[in-house]
């Protein structure tokens, strides 16, 4: 997992540079097309990555986006409406089997399909009309970390293609590289975190998908029960479980949502909880019991995946600490079929 999380900077260049050609033609195929909305569908950390999609997409684009529930299709035999969609279908094997099951769906609907993957032969790479590829190598841990990134620059792409205002996400990569450097801080800090066995992870925005991803990081790698909230929403109940000492994690990235997290900063340190913000914002790291602290000078809207990178090192680490092997957890496989 460790090997993996470093390797993101290379394997983010090589899909930027590897698929930029397949979008510019993606494009204008797009533009040929009414596209009125976007589906996404996905499991597991592709899900999450598809959260951020949908928030960038939205955003960017003004094209309204949603996550599609499976077993609409899978179980219930839905038929729906899809001519004027794009179906974008994200797996890092291509092999989930209720997601091909959706895509095959959409395309007898007359959507138009897209595959995002890292399987070049994979069964969903046969199903779409459109293939992007995830140029990371193998992923050999259970849990997912360079094809998570490598999914959420496919977006940055997408959104592009969908005509969002352009993006430098060519900056992503180095930004990673800086958020690797943290990991000696990090390693010695999980010692804090030992036993820890029940947190909350918090995000809003384009952020709000990493606190899916890393609670379940957290969940899958560390046996931790990490509950995930927006920022927003945990002030609507949640914030009832907050006591002396109980672990919150927030992403707390400049920009629209900053305010908000300064609140729910000074609130949970009101109720002396342990905070812990990735950010790279002086006001947020300096309300936070601990920072893990990017470079300042990063867009908020290219923010998410170097922002993703310390926690999916605490996550690393922190199941090394607990003596638990990382790349094996109890009761998973790397792939997983459902239907």
């Amino acid at each position: 997992m460790l090997q993996e999380i470093a390797e993101q900077p290379l394997a983010l260049e090589k899909t930027i540079g590897a698929e930029a050609e397949k979008y510019r033609a993606l494009k204008k195929r797009l533009a040929e097309r009414e596209i009125s909305f976007v589906m996404i569908v996905a499991r597991g950390s592709s899900d999450n990555a598809s959260l951020f999609g949908r928030y960038l997409i939205e955003i960017s684009c003004g094209i309204p986006v949603s996550l599609c529930a499976p077993s609409v299709f899978t179980l219930y035999g839905a038929k729906v409406d899809l001519s004027n969609a794009l179906v974008v279908g994200v797996s890092q094997s291509g092999e989930g089997t209720d997601i091909n099951t959706v895509l095959e769906a959409a395309k007898a609907s007359g959507a138009l399909t897209l595959a995002i993957t890292n399987e070049a032969d994979s069964s969903m790479a046969k199903i779409a009309d459109e293939v992007m590829l995830i140029h990371a190598g193998r992923e050999k841990s259970v849990a997912a970390t360079k094809t998570y990134s490598g999914q959420m620059v496919h977006f940055y792409m997408l959104a592009e293609a969908l005509g969002g205002r352009p993006l430098p996400y060519h900056q992503i990569p180095s930004s990673v590289e800086a958020a690797l450097k943290l990991e000696a801080q990090i390693s010695e800090l999980v010692g804090c975190y030992q036993d820890m066995t029940r947190c909350v992870v918090m995000g809003r925005g384009l952020n709000y998908g990493n606190s899916y991803e890393l609670s379940l990081k957290l969940m899958e790698t560390c046996y931790v029960v990490a509950e995930r909230f927006s920022s927003a929403d945990f002030f609507h109940g949640p914030l009832a479980i907050i006591e002396q000492a109980f672990p919150a994690i927030l992403f707390g990235p400049p920009g629209p949502t900053k305010k908000g997290t300064l609140e729910l900063l000074a609130k949970l340190s009101e109720l002396k909880a342990t905070t812990m913000a990735i950010t790279s914002d002086d006001e947020i790291a300096a309300a936070a019991s601990v920072a893990l602290r990017l470079p300042g000078d990063i867009d908020e809207f290219l923010t998410p995946i170097p922002y993703i990178v310390p926690g999916q090192l605490f996550a690393a680490h922190l199941a090394k600490a607990k003596g638990i092997d990382a790349d094996a957890p109890r009761s998973l496989s790397k792939v997983t079929k459902t239907l």
